[in-house]
Order: structure tokens, then sequence, then C-alpha cells
């Protein structure tokens, strides 16, 4: 049975660094998971969840930008959408996915028109979505933005058994060539479409992915248009949107030689390449793995700015967003032949964990585990 909600349990703050916020090791259906978050931003705009039952594995990595509003909504809604069209359709497939993304879209822009008049900023709000999901021993990944999934994959060279890193989701982002070139595609009669600005390449001199949930002022004539939100920001003439809230979905039967799989924010791969990242995971035990990856992450942000972790660590967050992003990730161990003791009989409880919404503030309604509502 799928929640309505979830609220993150039995985590900790990681290690000296007030704004970490990590849980070592959970099981699943078919091994263990590790998550860790890092904040940076004045509101935490990374919002993830894991979902376990005895049958399936959801996992949910929803980067915001403009706010925290949209990567907010898209932690409450999503996988109860998920569960609501899988539990119709009679399981998990492409179409329930792609049915479970647009519904979410919808519902957060109907929430944008209700809230416009007093709150004309969340027209800007939006959020990149990362899920993967594992049902009768298929991966599915969808995502909109720029995070990203990458599987560790056993390989043997000269006997020995070593691990090959294989990106299982695309970068919506028009740095990417031929991302920039599917964008003008789809925008003939826009010179202006796509632009070079402040030393990176967005759309419509204003971002960078071309997905995402939310940021309907790019995507909706009528609320660029809308006098309420003129007032507050620029206004975008727009023949067409220039946005999609369309998700690239990978499917993939997992193999006895597939370890694990690393889902992570942005924030993660701005400084770590896929390789060693998938090295890190590989080389080193799993309790904890997920911190150890964004302390990985921390410590090349800080050789970027000739300091140590243990500098930046000390800086609060909002000002520490100048040295790096918000950073999330999720570590998914795959077991395959270890057994009944250890394999899919091993997690027969439905759990739901979420990272806090904020880790600075740690309020009490995010610190104690609740009931959790059914999706009625």
């Amino acid at each position: 049975m799928m929640l309505r909600s979830c609220y993150r349990c039995l985590g900790r703050r990681g290690g000296g660094d007030g704004l970490m916020w990590h849980t070592d090791l959970k099981p699943h259906a078919s091994g263990d998971y590790s998550i860790a978050v890092v904040q940076a931003n004045s509101s935490l705009e990374d919002q993830s969840q894991v979902f376990t039952s005895p049958s399936a594995t959801y996992v949910g990595v929803y980067d915001g930008h403009g706010g925290p509003e949209a990567s907010r909504f898209v932690n409450r809604h999503l996988f109860p959408y998920l569960h609501k069209f899988a539990t119709e359709q009679g399981g998990l497939s492409v179409d329930v996915i792609k049915k479970a993304f647009h519904a979410t879209e919808e519902e957060f822009c109907l929430l944008v028109k209700r809230a416009l008049p007093l709150q004309p900023q969340i027209a800007s709000v939006g959020s990149c979505c990362l899920v993967g999901a594992i049902s009768n021993d298929v991966l599915y990944v969808a995502n909109l933005g720029d995070s990203r999934a990458v599987l560790g994959r056993k390989v043997f060279e000269d006997s020995r058994s070593k691990v090959a890193a294989e990106r299982l989701s695309t970068d919506h982002n028009v740095g990417d060539e031929d991302v920039r070139r599917e964008v003008e595609a789809l925008h003939p009669d826009d010179s202006h479409i796509v632009v070079y600005t402040r030393g990176v390449w967005r759309i419509k001199g204003i971002i960078q992915v071309s997905r995402s949930i939310g940021d309907v002022y790019l995507k909706k004539p009528e609320f660029y248009r809308d006098p309420v939100f003129q007032q507050f920001g620029n206004p975008i003439p727009l023949k067409r949107p220039a946005m999609t809230a369309e998700p690239s979905i990978l499917t993939r039967k997992l193999r006895p030689q597939d370890l694990f799989l690393i889902f992570a924010s942005d924030g993660l791969w701005e400084q770590l390449s896929d390789e060693t990242a998938v090295e890190i995971v590989f080389k080193n035990p799993r309790a904890g793995i997920a911190k150890r990856l964004v302390r990985a992450a921390l410590n090349e942000a800080a050789k970027k700015r000739e300091m140590r972790y243990n500098d930046i660590k000390k800086i609060k967050k909002g000002i520490r967003r100048h040295f790096h992003d918000d950073i999330t990730v999720v570590v998914i161990f795959l077991d395959h032949n270890k057994g009944p003791s250890h394999g899919r009989h091993k997690h027969n409880a439905i759990g739901c964990i979420n990272a806090p919404v904020d880790i600075y503030t740690l309020s009490a309604d995010e610190e104690e585990e609740v009931m959790l509502h059914p999706v009625p």
C-alpha cells in the first residue's frame, strides 16, 4: 500500500556539519540503501524520499529552483499518483509513470493559479524530478532536469573484478549541445530561445534546464501575461511553451552484474564524475556510503576555493550557496544472489523515509515518526 505522505525517521546530522543529514543504511526488498543531504541554500530546495515494500522500491530526488515550493509539492504528491495509477493499471509501466508526472504537473499548476494573487513569485518556482522504481526485477528511471541516475556495473579485466559507470538518465540542461539543439528545433522562429549569459547557456537567458515540474510562466501564456505576475517580474513573450514536463524514461531488466544505483541532484555531479562516484561506492563499506559521497563532493568544492571542507562546514546556509549547491544522494544496492535471508524476503514491511524539509531547523514535526495515511 502506497502512503499519502512520508516522514523522516531516525536519520541524524553528520559529523560536525550542522547542515548535513544522513541515514547510514536501511533495507529494501532486494538489498540496502543509504541517503544523505547537505543544505547550502537559505531554504533547502532539494527534497528526497525512498519508499519500500516487499514488491517495489521507489526513489525520488527533487531539485527545486526559485524556491522550495515545487520540490516540496512533488515530494508530497508524485508517489501517491504513482501508486494510484499502478493500482488502476495492474502494475508499474512507462504509461503509469508518465501519467503520474503529468498529474503532478497539472495539480501544481492549479496551486499556482490559486496562489498567484498573493504569491506571484510562485509562477517562477520549479523543480527537477528524478525517479527510480524497481518492480519485478525491472528498473525504471524517469527524469526532468539535470539530476542524474548512474549504475555501478561489475566488469572483469585480467580476471579481476572492477566496476564500470553507466549513466541511466538524460541531463535536460541546455549546456549540453544536443539538448540545446532540441530546444532550438522546437522554436525555429525564436532566435533567442537559448542565450549564452552569465557564463552558461540558458533558455530565454533565465534557466538552464529544459524540463521540470512548475516554472509555469515559461510554459503557460496565461501566467506570464497575468498583470499580477508582470508586476512581479519581467514578462517573457513566448509563442509556445519554452519548457516541458514530459519525462525521459528508461526501462532496464536488472542483471546479476548490476551492483548499485546512485541517484543524486546536480550538486553532486557538479563536483564528481560518474566514474569517480561509482569507484567510491565500489571501494568503501556500505554503511554511510551516501554521506561519504557528499563529503567527497564537498572536499572537491573546497579545493576549488583553496579551502578545506572543515572551513566550508562552518559557513552558514545561504552564504554557503556561493561554495556549493544543495546536494542529495541516494545509493541503492542491488543484491541478486544472496538467498532468501538477504533478498526480497529480507524486508517485508512497508516503509517510507523523507529527508528533512529543512535540515537547519529540523522542526518537531519532521523529527518524529507519525502514523501515515493511505491514499484514499
